[in-house]
């Protein structure tokens, strides 16, 4: 496993970042077209827009699209600043917030120039979860953690559901796939598809009983942020706005 650092790579023309948001360990994610200059977000940080827009100006890159994995708890999202700063289309999973530009399913594929995501539905933490892979990479949100599972004992969490999503759709993809979740509260970055079915502690070798059993003792304290963030991110955290960019 790798600590964190800059998160810069390219990949076959594709420009990657990892971002990161001290205040509630989220990671945000920027993938870019190189030829084209076209970029996406993955699980923005209202307060960290001016500096996402900052890294998107620098690199030279225009946004088109603003990804959410799921309604999130602990943050209040970016996505909707962004859209009113730029014009980028905001997507979230069926179920998600009703002012998304576009609801997306399983098996729908998202394009910024040359860089092709597909979606997974990846329910159990929330109902409206997914995740999004990228050539040798998968965005698992809250679903899946480095050496750990999103919690599921509230949003419409299911954790029998949520061991579905990680054995029978992430943990089918090949080892060697990188997995980048959207927190970790420890100071690691990426594992693989290959480690978290060996060493992830909550379900490496569990049945889906046990795994459920697991989840349901963890008995771990609401998001300070909860009664503020789910409402907010409803409305595509527009419930704090920032100006229009001149």
């Amino acid at each position: 496993m790798k600590r964190r650092g800059t998160g810069l790579a390219t990949s076959s023309g594709m420009l990657f970042r990892q971002l990161f948001d001290r205040d509630s360990s989220t990671y945000t994610y920027l993938l870019a077209d190189e030829r084209s200059g076209e970029a996406l977000l993955i699980d923005p940080v209202l307060e960290q827009v001016d500096r996402d827009l900052q890294l998107v100006s620098d690199l030279g890159l225009r946004l088109a699209l603003v990804l959410d994995t799921h309604v999130h708890a602990d943050h209040v999202t970016g996505a909707g600043a962004l859209r009113a700063r730029t014009g980028a289309a905001t997507i979230s999973g069926v179920g998600g917030p009703g002012c998304a530009d576009r609801l997306v399913r399983a098996g729908e594929v998202l394009r910024v120039g040359g860089v092709e995501l597909e979606v997974i539905a990846t329910p159990g933490h929330t109902d409206d979860s997914i995740s999004y892979r990228a050539a040798d990479r998968v965005f698992t949100g809250d679903a899946l953690l480095i050496r750990a599972a999103g919690r599921t004992d509230f949003q419409n969490g299911d954790a029998g559901q949520l061991y579905d999503s990680i054995s029978a759709r992430l943990f089918t993809l090949p080892d060697a796939t990188l997995v980048y979740p959207a927190h970790d509260y420890r100071g690691l970055t990426v594992s693989t598809i290959g480690e978290e079915k060996r060493f992830n502690a909550r379900i490496a070798g569990k049945t889906r009983e046990e795994f459920v059993t697991v989840m349901s003792s963890l008995r771990l304290p609401a998001p300070h942020r909860i009664h503020e963030a789910v409402p907010a991110n409803r409305a595509c955290g527009m419930a704090a706005t920032l100006p229009v960019q001149g």
